[in-house]
This record gives C-alpha cells, structure tokens and sequence, in this order.
C-alpha cells in the first residue's frame, strides 16, 4: 500500500524532474568544464517539453486532445503511454569562435542557477509530499 502510495502519478512525475535536474546539472558541468575545448559541442538536457506532452498528450488537426492512457490497467488505444525520460542533446547548431567550440559561460552559468532553483523547488514538493503522506498515517493511528 505504502508503495503504490509513494510510486503514485505526482510522486513519479516529481522523481523523473529531479533525475532530470540532476542529468542537467552533470551536463552544465561538463559544458562548463570543457569552454576552452577546441571543437567542443555543448549539450542540453531536453525533458520539460516531453513531459509536457506526456500530461496534456498531443493535439489533432482541429487542436482537440488525442485519448492517452494514464494507467497500465486502461484499455489500450492502439499504443502503449509516452513516458518522458530526459536525454542529453548536443548543440551542432550554434559555433561562436574561431576555435569552433560554442560554449558561452554566462548563458552556462544562468543554466546553473535555473537548474539550482528547478531542483530546490522539486526537493521542496517532495518533502511536502512526503510529510503529508507521514500525516495521514500517523493521524489514522489509534
């Protein structure tokens, strides 16, 4: 019970952002590493737009939502629910010096503090989280 309870939809939306941030983090840091690299690519972390498509699905031609599962025990639609996972893209898009590396550390750095405070305010919700669920139990006892 306990376990349904703490793998439920906005815990498991909440553990997928923070393993998202902490990827981001590592990327930023990497990034921020390698600025003086010849020929170094920086890289981003893509998850906010795909679990955005993952909670409000996509859209038709008309702009009406298309039918998605949100439980495994649903019936099927004809294929299987998206689960947003973050992934690391490399940046080929953009060179800004002669040495071919597009590494900006100002716009680095920026990513940084979003990440800090992206991440702190999911620790907060979880921690939230988690104390209710404590209340609940321990109100519920006697």
């Amino acid at each position: 019970m306990l376990e349904q309870i703490m793998q439920g939809g906005g815990m498991d939306y909440m553990q997928r952002g923070v393993n998202a941030a902490n990827m981001r983090h590592e990327v930023i840091a990497h990034n921020i590493a390698n600025v003086n690299t010849p020929q170094f690519k920086r890289s981003e972390v893509e998850f906010e737009k795909m679990l955005a498509k993952e909670l409000y699905g996509d859209r038709d031609k008309e702009g009406k939502l298309q039918l998605v599962r949100t439980r495994d025990n649903h019936l099927p639609i004809g294929h299987l629910p998206f689960r947003a996972q973050a992934k690391e893209v490399v940046d080929n898009t953009t060179i800004m010096r002669t040495d071919r590396n597009n590494v900006d550390i100002d716009i680095e750095m920026a990513s940084l503090a979003k990440n800090q405070i992206y991440y702190n305010a999911l620790m907060t919700e979880i921690g939230s989280y988690i104390s209710r669920v404590k209340t609940s139990i321990t109100s519920t006892e006697g």
